[in-house]
């Protein structure tokens, strides 16, 4: 049988000359793992080899014509465990994708499990890996659990002494439930899980890239036990259906932790609950996953360089704000430094930052806080949200004392954030001269890249859109939506932040003094090259990264 290194070479996708770069002696498993860490072949280079090693096919499961009866002839469990996923059933054998061809262990057990003979075909690991999560999913399991709680509930609600006795068990189908929507989110990647009571039923629903979709329904009389089980879960006083309440609770999802942020509210049909998925992940992004654009990343870069002033992030709730935030903190954070946050809640937590988390019960607020923490000498600050005049004075005053202050605030665009700080009864020349930098984004879905195809717009249409044209060049490329099996026939896969990055120049120090109108100020930041917020859009669109359509939804 060839090596992998020798199919490697057949196949093009390594020069002869590289194996003499490899030390020796080595594994051949070694040296293969070193070429992908290397770049020099891909994983899907690596998968081909594994095949023709194997004499197996190899299949691309993103464009493959999946059979669900074939997936449902081998149990879910079963595949995950041995990350296998059956996709069809040719003369009587069972087609089973597998990134390894010879594990026997994993045929022996599916071979068992369908009585029928296996045939093995290769696939790329991270491939295989989105069609179980796609094909091998909890809702049956949902289902069953439904008809079951449905069964087994009494005509009138669970009493409470019932609801605690439901859940010690952490068999009892109420938990399981539970536990099974809030891993079906974390797989569908879902920013939000909504538990929302009906007259006649509790509704499920995930809000998936920015869109709400209904996941699953329960029958109303378990409504109190799936929220007191939630409750539970996130330290919420169970006994407490009268006003709004917020918690925090973790979960292990595919060996790591996911954290989420819980609130209550209490609606005419009972308690509403809305989870917030904080996945860490995003506490490792870069700058360049911010999708700024080179002008604005230089802007923005410009502005966090420096070791005092402020820079704050504006937009709605979901706009992806926090994710900015962290994002620079994990630039600028620096063993020589001391960065410390004051948050409600603390979304994501970070090495080697001081985070606190504020508790208005004990006393604890945000200008408290950050009076507090300015006698720790911080040299960058994070504030959750400038939310009244004694937080924003006291950041304002901050950012002019040596601090690098980094912070929130609700508004529209960016000029209108130097004016809601002036409404705050900040006095204007301390804006102006304490803030550096101000973005305001919003969240776009992001065009999927197996399935988008070109559109066909007019001229005038996009000039009536305020399209950013070239008179004199071809008109631009745009792409739109088509939907295929890797994006749930959505068209779209992910989201992508739109920008408005307005430094804050002499100019606009000096309209901030004035009290001049968002307006105005606005006019002279895009004087200076500030893309507005839909130009900025524009850009993406014609880079083909979202459509039109995602622009003008998010975008006014």
């Amino acid at each position: 049988m060839a090596s992998m290194t020798e199919i490697l070479i057949l196949h093009g996708h390594l020069p002869i000359e590289y194996l003499d770069s490899v030390s020796e002696p080595a594994s051949e498993e070694s040296v293969v793992r070193e070429l992908v860490e290397r770049g020099a072949i891909t994983p899907l280079q690596l998968a081909r080899a594994r095949a023709a090693q194997a004499g197996a096919p190899f299949v691309e499961l993103v464009d493959y014509p999946v059979d669900r009866a074939a997936v449902a002839l081998v149990n879910g469990a079963i595949c995950k465990r041995h990350n296998v996923l059956p996709i069809g059933v040719v003369d009587g054998a069972l087609l089973l994708a597998s990134a390894d061809p010879g594990d026997v262990l994993a045929l022996d057990d599916v071979r068992a499990a369908a009585r029928m003979p296996i045939v093995a075909v290769v696939a790329e690991p991270t491939d295989l890996a989105a069609a179980i999560d796609r094909y091998i999913r909890a809702d049956d399991e949902l289902n069953d659990l439904t008809t079951t709680l449905e069964d087994e509930a009494a005509p009138e609600e669970l009493s409470s002494a019932a609801i605690t006795d439901e859940l010690a068990d952490d068999e009892a189908p109420i938990v399981r439930f539970v536990n099974l929507i809030v891993s079906q989110a974390i797989q569908d990647r879902a920013s939000d899980i909504h538990i929302e009571p009906g007259e006649h039923s509790l509704r499920v629903r995930y809000r998936i890239d920015g869109v709400l979709h209904e996941m699953q329904s329960a029958p109303k009389t378990v409504q109190n036990g799936v929220i007191s089980r939630l409750k539970i879960m996130s330290d919420i006083d169970i006994a407490e259906r009268r006003k709004p309440q917020d918690g925090r609770m973790s979960v292990v999802h595919g060996g790591r932790q996911i954290d989420l942020r819980v609130a209550t509210l209490p609606t005419v049909w009972g308690e509403k609950v809305v989870m917030r998925i904080l996945d860490n992940t995003n506490t490792s992004l870069t700058l360049r996953d911010l999708n700024l654009l080179d002008r604005n990343l230089e802007t923005f870069k410009t502005a966090y360089s420096k070791p005092y002033g402020m820079i704050l992030v504006t937009g709605p709730t979901g706009s992806g704000k926090s994710t900015t935030l962290y994002t620079t903190l994990n630039v600028v954070s620096k063993p020589e430094i001391n960065v410390i946050t004051v948050e409600d809640p603390v979304e994501y937590r970070m090495p080697g930052i001081n985070q606190v988390q504020v508790n208005p019960k004990a006393g604890l607020t945000f200008a408290s806080a950050l009076r507090s923490i300015l006698r720790s000498d911080p040299d960058v600050v994070l504030l959750g949200e400038i939310r009244d005049h004694e937080t924003a004075q006291i950041a304002i005053e901050a950012s002019l004392t040596g601090h690098l202050v980094l912070s929130t605030l609700h508004t529209n665009d960016a000029p209108s954030a130097v004016t809601r700080l002036t409404e705050m009864d900040i006095e204007p020349f301390l804006v102006g001269s304490a803030l550096d930098c101000v973005v305001a984004q919003r969240l776009a879905r992001r065009l999927c890249e197996r399935c988008k195809q070109p559109l066909a717009y007019e001229t005038d249409d996009l000039i009536r859109m305020r399209f950013a044209l070239d008179p004199e060049g071809e008109p631009p490329m745009i792409f739109g939506p088509v939907g295929c099996q890797a994006c749930s026939n959505t068209g779209y896969r992910g989201r992508l932040a739109v920008h408005e990055v307005m430094a804050v120049t002499e100019e606009i120090e000096r309209l901030t003094v004035e009290r001049a109108s968002s307006a105005e100020i606005g006019r002279a930041a895009r004087e200076q090259g500030m893309l507005t917020l839909r130009e900025d859009g524009w850009e993406k669109v014609k880079l083909g990264q979202t459509s039109v359509d995602e622009i003008l939804r998010v975008v006014a």
